[in-house]
């Protein structure tokens, strides 16, 4: 069952709006991804979306460009972000992760290959 639409079910009930933050996996260093990720569900956060980061993220405002270079400059890549979302989840099996970026790195991955890999390691 997805982890997604019971958190949506639940808020509905609730009537209230999602909190869905957005951070850059590997910035502002790889190491602190999965340590700002438990934070940002201690504070609220019913899903959380991460970012690939992408060396061409054309359609992404200057913020998220820059923090995609930030985490270029650690060497993270897919496989990387996918290795980060199975840490997350071996202490939180509960909130959903989503990932936001562009299709270049699944191309590279292979799109069968990233589906499998994802789902191994938590993604929603």
């Amino acid at each position: 069952m997805s982890r997604i639409a019971p958190i949506f079910e639940r808020l509905k009930q609730d009537n209230r709006k999602a909190l869905i933050p957005f951070i850059t996996a590997g910035d502002p260093d790889p190491s602190m991804t999965v340590l700002l990720m438990h934070e940002l569900v201690k504070v609220g956060a019913d899903i959380i979306e991460l970012g690939v980061p992408f060396s061409d993220p054309m359609a992404d405002g200057p913020i998220i460009q820059r923090s995609y270079e930030r985490a270029l400059k650690h060497h993270v890549s897919l496989k990387n972000v996918l290795e980060m979302v199975a840490e997350f989840r071996r202490t939180n099996i509960i909130t959903p992760v989503i990932l936001m970026g562009y299709a270049n790195p699944l191309e590279a991955m292979g799109y069968q290959n990233f589906s499998v890999r994802a789902k191994e390691c938590g993604v929603d």
